[in-house]
């Protein structure tokens, strides 16, 4: 039997307690992995709960018990995860986890240490919930050279943009809602401001393209600026509006960005609504593929780091994960990527001619809003656009960009 420690009984913790002991014997016979929770580390007692006679509070019992040889880190925030997770490592025991915080900020760090000392570091929960994403891009598709990532990766704000849509309420409205569901945090600020999602495409092109993305370096938008009338105009061009977290490789060059998009309903990525997400992937060989599932939840997100388990199980005394070169990668600054942009702007749509004498020939969008209306522009640079836009100070309502 292979011991296993969890790092905190919350809900993705407590849900990886549930698939180990549900599934015991389903794991068993199809990985051959017999596996069992012998500690629960947590601050808290949990009294009438089964799993409360194997809580300990100190990590010190986890760490010096050479019979625990996987430890599930299911704290969430830096501290005290990372210290807990190198001192595991350091002693030779592996670790998965579902923090996209701690991987995004010092995966590196504990990849290096975990091949240091033959064991694995894995966390394949931490960018897509229940989605296996990290796995294929590490095995599956290890034949292909990946040159293009784009993902609906944070199910908290594609459940907002689609309720927007569905029911035409304004994001102050929709988001109270999600608090009230638990789709949404007490503080949504990582979600709704696009860091959940920026740290995930960091973690997601640094295995992609093997160097070293900071998450602090990819420009980042969040949802906050999107109103009903974005909604309708995208209604009216038959688009959707979805928050993308997207990496391209051009050669030696890496653009990274999160924004909301419009999508075309011709693209697959317009249609995962609710808390669903998607990763589209694009390798030189295989072409493009999409993973779709449920991005978040207890027991999606526990199913994922679960197999981080079994993969660690079955190959105890070696480190599974390459990862990725410690060498930093230089993102290309995005003023120089090109797209097209929907544009609101205050005004008549008769008198129009400043705007085509700034933007140059524009597709008009009329959404029966009144004293505006809307434009799609030539394909052009973000840094072209924020020119023209500042010759139009004033007027512009709102700007989305569009997905190609």
């Amino acid at each position: 039997m292979v011991a296993t420690a969890v790092l905190g009984y919350g809900t993705v913790g407590s849900g990886v307690v549930k698939v180990i002991e549900t599934n015991h014997d389903s794991i068993l016979e199809k990985t051959g992995a017999d596996l069992f929770v012998k500690y629960v580390l947590d601050l808290r007692d949990f009294p009438g709960d089964p799993i409360q006679e194997r809580v300990v509070h100190d990590f010190d019992v986890i760490i010096n018990d050479p019979e625990v040889r996987i430890v599930v880190e299911t704290m969430g925030g830096i501290n005290p995860a990372y210290s807990f997770t190198k001192r595991a490592l350091e002693a030779g025991k592996c670790v998965c986890t579902s923090n996209k915080e701690l991987v995004a900020n010092h995966g590196t760090e504990l990849l290096e240490t975990a091949r240091a000392h033959q064991v694995s570091y894995l966390f394949e929960a931490s960018c897509g919930g229940g989605i296996p994403i990290i796995r294929p891009l590490r095995t599956s598709l290890g034949a292909d050279v990946i040159d293009e990532i784009t993902g609906i990766v944070n199910g908290t704000t594609n459940y907002i943009l689609s309720k927007m849509t569905e029911e035409d309420l304004e994001f102050d409205v929709v988001l109270r809602e999600a608090q009230q569901k638990g789709y949404a945090e007490r503080n949504p600020e990582a979600d709704v401001e696009g860091h959940d999602a920026c740290r995930k495409i960091a973690i997601l092109s640094s295995l992609a393209y093997g160097k070293r993305v900071d998450y602090t370096d990819v420009y980042t938008e969040g949802i906050t600026k999107i109103t009903s009338a974005e909604v309708r105009y995208a209604r009216t061009l038959g688009m959707s509006i979805k928050l993308l977290a997207y990496s391209r490789k051009e050669g030696d060059q890496v653009t990274a960005m999160v924004a909301p998009y419009l999508v075309p309903k011709t693209d697959p990525l317009s249609f995962v609504n609710g808390v669903f997400n998607a990763i589209f992937v694009h390798g030189n060989m295989l072409g493009d593929a999409m993973f779709y599932g449920q991005g978040a939840g207890k027991e999606a997100t526990a199913s994922a780091v679960v197999s981080d388990v079994i993969e660690e199980a079955q190959t105890l005394g070696r480190s599974v994960m390459s990862g990725w070169n410690p060498e930093k990668q230089e993102l290309q600054p995005v003023a120089e990527t090109k797209k097209q942009f929907f544009v609101r702007v205050a005004g008549d749509v008769r008198d129009r001619k400043e705007v085509e004498s700034v933007f140059g020939a524009v597709s008009v969008v009329q959404a029966d809003l009144p004293d505006e209306y809307g434009f799609i522009t030539p394909v052009m640079t973000e840094a072209g656009y924020q020119e023209c836009a500042a010759k139009l100070e004033g007027r512009i309502l709102g700007m989305i960009r569009i997905r190609g």
